[in-house]
C-alpha cells in the first residue's frame, strides 16, 4: 500500500505551511530521517525529515506552492517491494489535492475539513500498527516535545496518518502516565447538545474590497500579506476577543542599575581577540527582574487552560524582538537560574537567528509572560497585548531623566515606565500588583539580582 506524506505540523499554531523545496525527486530512494523538503511556516523555513522508507513515486504539491493546509497530501512513497508507477498512479486519484499548487484557492482550501471525516476511521485504528517490530513513528515535532515533556514515545498511541505520533498526541500525554491513556481506546466525538447556547457573535473585519472602496482608486500600493503577518493578525484579533485584560502602571528608577550595569560591563573578562565576552543590556536586567519577580509571586506565573489553571515551576521569558515586517518572541528559558552575562548571550544569539527566521519553533513556545521594550525608540510608555497562551506582557518605556520630589527637595532622577497586561482569568488585581511591585523591587535595588 502507498505511503501517504503529509503536510506537517511544523509548530503548535501552523494550519497552513508553503513547500519551499523539494530536497528529493520523484524516484528517488528515501530513508527514515532523510531530509526530504524545505517548508515555510509564517516563522521560518524548516526541514521536513522522512518518517518511512521507501521510493518516491509520487509529487503532488510542487516547489513554490503556498498556503497548503497541514495534513494535505503532498507526495506519496511506495513501499519495499511496491510497484512505483501502480503506487504514482494510485496517487493521483481522489486523494490528490486539487490545485494544490496555486496560491490560496478557495476550493483548495474548502476540500480540506471535507476530507477530514472520512480519513478518521482510518486514523483511530493506526495506533496499533505504530510500535510494531520495535519500530515507533513520530513526526520530528512530536519527537522534540516528547522528549522536553520526558514523554516515552513508545508508549503513546498515535493519531496520525498509519498510526503516526504527531504533536497533538504527545500535548495529550502526560509523562510517567502515557502508558496508561494509551491503552483506553480514542472515545467517539460526542454531538453537540440540541439546547447549547449560541455563541456570542463577534463583529467581523470589513473585507478587502469594503475597505478598498473607501479610498479613491490608484491613490494607493496593494501588498499582499505575508504568512507571518498573517497569522500574526489572526492571533492578535483572537487575543484580544478571548482574554479579559486589565492593565498596572509604574515608574522605575533607574540610577542604580545604570551604575551597576556600568560596573559589570567594565570588568567583563576578554577573549583571545581582546573583545568583551559579553555586554550587559538594560533589558537583560529587566529580563532577570521579571524572572525573579515570577518566582517571588509563584501564582502569577501561571496561564489559562479552560477548566484549570498551569503553574510554573521555572520563569520562561518571551522577549519581543522586531523583523521586517513582523516580529518574534522567542523565549528565555529557566531565565531566574541564569547570571545576567548568560542572559545576554543568549538574547544577542536568539535575537540574531530571529531576524534570520532561524529559530525553531520550541525556541518561541513556552512561558507565562514576555518583555516588550520599545525604549531605544524615545516611546515614554505604552500598552502591550498578551502573546495567548500567555498571562501576562510588560510594555517597557525609555528611560529619561525626570523631576522627582523626594523628601520634599525637588531632584533629577532616571526613571522608565513599565506597564503590565494582566489575563484577568489567571490573576486579580493585587496579584498583578504584588507581581509589579517585585519587579520593581529588583529593579531598583539591581544588586539583588546577583545575590
Amino acid at each position: 500500500m502507498p505511503i501517504e506524506i503529509l503536510m506537517p505540523a511544523l509548530s503548535p499554531t501552523m494550519e497552513k505551511g508553503n513547500l519551499a523545496k523539494w530536497l528529493k525527486k520523484e524516484g528517488d530512494t528515501v530513508k527514515s530521517g532523510d531530509v526530504i523538503a524545505e517548508i515555510e511556516t509564517d516563522k521560518a523555513t524548516m526541514e521536513v525529515e522522512a518518517v518511512d522508507e521507501g521510493i518516491l513515486a509520487k509529487i503532488l504539491v510542487p516547489e513554490g506552492a503556498q498556503d497548503v493546509p497541514v495534513n494535505q497530501l503532498i507526495a506519496v512513497l511506495a513501499g519495499e517491494g511496491e510497484d512505483v508507477a501502480a503506487a504514482a498512479s494510485g496517487a493521483g486519484g481522489a486523494k490528490a489535492p486539487p490545485a494544490a499548487a496555486a496560491p490560496a484557492p478557495a476550493a483548495a482550501t474548502a476540500a480540506a475539513p471535507a476530507a477530514s471525516p472520512a480519513a478518521a476511521p482510518a486514523a483511530a485504528s493506526a495506533p496499533v500498527a505504530n510500535g510494531q517490530a520495535g519500530r515507533v513513528f513520530a513526526s520530528p515535532l512530536a519527537r522534540r516535545l516528547a522528549k522536553e515533556k520526558g514523554v516515552e514515545l513508545g508508549a503513546v498511541a498515535g493519531s496520525g496518518p498509519h498510526g503516526r505520533i504527531v504533536a497533538r498526541d504527545i500535548d495529550a500525554a502526560r509523562p510517567g502516565a502515557a502508558s496508561a491513556a494509551s491503552a483506553k481506546p480514542a472515545p467517539a466525538p460526542a454531538a453537540a447538545p440540541a439546547a447549547a447556547p449560541a455563541p456570542k457573535t463577534v463583529a467581523s473585519a470589513p473585507g478587502a474590497d469594503q475597505v478598498k472602496a473607501l479610498y479613491e482608486a490608484g491613490s494607493y500600493e496593494e501588498i499582499p500579506a505575508d504568512g507571518m503577518r498573517k497569522t500574526i493578525a489572526k492571533r492578535l484579533v483572537e487575543s484580544e476577543q478571548v482574554t479579559p485584560t486589565f492593565y498596572l502602571t509604574v515608574d522605575c528608577d533607574l540610577d542604580d542599575l545604570n551604575a551597576l550595569r556600568e560596573q559589570v560591563n567594565a570588568n567583563a573578562p576578554k577573549d583571545k581577540d581582546g573583545k568583551p565576552t559579553y555586554k550587559v543590556s538594560v533589558n537583560d536586567f529587566i529580563i532577570k527582574a521579571l524572572a525573579l519577580a515570577l518566582q517571588k509571586v509563584p501564582a502569577a506565573n501561571a496561564v489559562w487552560a479552560e477548566d484549570r489553571v498551569l503553574r510554573f515551576k521555572h520563569s520562561d521569558v518571551g522577549v519581543a524582538v522586531a523583523i521586517d515586517g513582523g516580529l518574534y518572541a522567542p523565549v528565555v528559558k529557566k531565565a531566574e537560574l541564569k547570571t545576567l552575562s548568560a542572559i545576554s548571550n543568549e538574547m544577542r544569539d536568539l535575537a540574531g537567528r530571529a531576524r534570520n527566521k532561524k529559530l525553531k519553533p520550541e525556541e518561541y513556545s513556552g512561558g507565562a509572560t514576555s518583555v516588550s521594550n520599545l525604549g531605544m525608540m524615545g516611546v515614554r510608555n505604552f500598552i502591550a497585548i498578551i502573546n495567548a497562551p500567555q498571562s501576562s506582557i510588560l510594555a517597557v518605556g525609555t528611560s529619561e531623566q525626570r523631576a522627582v520630589v523626594r523628601k520634599g527637595a525637588l531632584t533629577a532622577v532616571t526613571q522608565m515606565t513599565v506597564s503590565l497586561t494582566c489575563d484577568h482569568r489567571v490573576m486579580d488585581g493585587a496579584l498583578g500588583a504584588d507581581l509589579l511591585a517585585a519587579f520593581k523591587g529588583f529593579i531598583e535595588k539591581p544588586m539583588s539580582m546577583l545575590v
